[in-house]
């Protein structure tokens, strides 16, 4: 069954907790602390493979779950961290996450990691000092990632056949390639994208066949415009017209503003043009038809071919096979390009430290001031807000960061209530 789009509810591991804990031993009337760091929680990779080209799986597991990490324990001992779940995904899939990509595995073995897990809490062994002797304080495990992804399949291929429905694509495919794909003289034989290895003199071609096309596809009519997402990373078009269609150049130029409308990219792909099913037909009609694709066609060269008698194919594969390696050139030489440019950026330490606050007044005139920030909403997913020495360590940073300067600046009290990754407490200890 191939399914190319799939919702799925990813969740990565949570961090343990971190304890408190004091030494208890025979002859030591007051041990010191020793309680241990949480471990941190698995995280959820997507590894990308050739063996797959179906989101199938993903219709009858809709959730992907990381382990958690295990907390810490007395006598300094560290919780084991979550195993993380790497997930298989066929190479071309595309993760989104509130409408955004956040993956784009293209490589066989390529691996990202899609949800982090939370880190784990310290124990109060890590926080005892020269003038903090008895530290009662542990932080919480941070909560992995969570949230619905949407996951879209495009097929990787060098070719794609383009076309309207019975134009010989499944044909051409199913005889130059491995592919079997499902072949019948009528409309619509081809529910599904297909793909084959064509081999070329000493190389190969991976070939795409995309259902047909017709007019009005690129805004839902007929079955093209569920597919076309697979001939958007192609990298020639080989676009194949019955040599008996009446008006070919017509046929040509519908299923070019259909390409234009879903993608204008596409308009821009190599292509190369093949009359399909010249068997048995006079040489001066063959021509007569090629003639009249090539004044609309431009420059895009056409070949006459018959899959079924074995006519012109290798032809076609050549220029296929050097299409390909020169838009392939041409697409490193971009990259290089890119990789040269020199950009300015803050470093991820910078604006991990930087933060805001915000003064906020409701309806009934109450005043909070929300502080975020992605290092201080670290500290506030950490800080366990029912133990008192917690929350005034939380107070401390603040202070470090300079942030309280800037929440009395904004006109902060002892009791003006702050908050932090949607935990709330008083400005000062009251």
């Amino acid at each position: 069954m191939f399914v190319d789009t799939a919702k799925v509810f990813i969740s990565a591991g949570k961090g343990g907790d971190g304890a408190v804990s004091f030494r208890r031993e025979i002859y030591v009337e007051k041990g010191g602390p020793d309680g241990g760091a949480g471990g941190n929680g698995g995280d959820v990779i997507f590894e990308a493979t050739d063996d797959l080209n179906t989101l199938v799986d993903f219709r009858f597991k809709p959730e992907l779950k990381a382990k958690p990490g295990e907390d810490g324990s007395k006598r300094d001992r560290h919780g084991a961290a979550g195993d993380s779940l790497i997930v298989k995904v066929p190479m071309g899939t595309i993760v989104r996450k509130d409408g955004k990509v956040i993956a784009d595995l293209t490589e066989d073995g390529q691996k990202v990691i899609i949800a982090k897990g939370g880190d784990g809490g310290f124990g109060n062994a890590h926080f005892k000092s020269s003038v903090r002797q008895t530290p009662r304080i542990s932080e919480k495990g941070e909560m992995g990632e969570v949230f619905e992804a949407e996951l879209e399949l495009k097929l990787l291929a060098d070719v794609g056949l383009v076309g309207f429905p019975n134009a010989g694509k499944s044909t051409f495919l199913s005889v130059v390639s491995n592919a079997q794909p499902e072949i019948a003289d009528y409309a619509f034989t081809t529910l599904k994208p297909n793909l084959g290895v064509a081999d070329v003199d000493k190389t190969s071609l991976l070939i795409a066949d995309i259902p047909g096309l017709i007019e009005g596809a690129s805004e839902g009519k007929g079955l093209g415009d569920a597919f076309l997402r697979h001939i958007e990373r192609t990298a020639v078009l080989l676009h194949m017209i019955d040599v008996y269609t009446d008006d070919i150049a017509g046929a040509y130029k519908t299923i070019r503003a259909e390409l234009a409308n879903y993608n204008l990219d596409l308009t821009d792909r190599p292509e190369i043009i093949a009359l399909t099913k010249v068997d048995g037909l006079d040489d001066d009609i063959i021509q007569m038809q090629i003639d009249a694709v090539k004044k609309v066609a431009g420059k895009v060269p056409v070949f006459a071919i018959s899959s079924s008698a074995h006519k012109g194919l290798t032809e076609v594969l050549r220029a296929l096979r050097q299409k390909v390696v020169e838009s392939r050139q041409v697409i490193a030489d971009i990259d290089n390009e890119d990789e040269n440019i020199e950009t300015i950026s803050l470093g991820k330490e910078k604006i991990a430290e930087a933060w805001a606050v915000e003064r906020v007044e409701d309806e009934n005139g109450t005043i909070q001031f929300i502080v975020t920030g992605e290092k201080v909403e670290k500290f506030a997913r950490r800080t366990d807000f029912s133990n008192y020495e917690g929350v005034n360590r939380l107070r401390d940073i603040l202070k470090k960061m300079g942030i309280a300067h800037e929440l009395r600046r904004r006109g902060a009290e002892g009791n003006s209530v702050i908050c932090i990754s949607d935990n709330s407490f008083n400005f000062l200890e009251q």
